[in-house]
């Protein structure tokens, strides 16, 4: 037999946990709606709640590392442009 086993998209996933945090329904009324067992949608709950603040805490390092990246980049591109019209001088282009 092979596993069948179900895969759903991340942003499936949120939104169940969002509504399972909105507590406007029962766990069960939700798996109901959104056709997922009640132990997948609290363990999608548990995991939104336990990774919400590292969501806020890697926007800011990833925002240094993204400048830092492109400040690299763009040192890199000087350094290629410089040596690119050296070149094209001695050749005569």
């Amino acid at each position: 037999m092979s596993n069948k086993r179900k895969k759903y998209s991340p942003e499936f996933k949120a939104k169940v946990a969002i509504a399972a945090l909105k507590n406007d329904e029962t766990t069960a009324e939700l798996a109901q709606r959104f056709g997922v067992h009640p132990t997948m949608i609290a363990t999608w709950k548990r995991s939104l709640q336990e990774g919400a603040a590292e969501i806020f805490g890697k926007s800011q390092k990833t925002r240094k590392q993204v400048d830092t990246k492109i400040d690299e980049l763009h040192r890199q591109i000087g350094q290629l442009k410089v040596e690119n019209d050296f070149l094209s001088r001695k050749l005569g282009f």
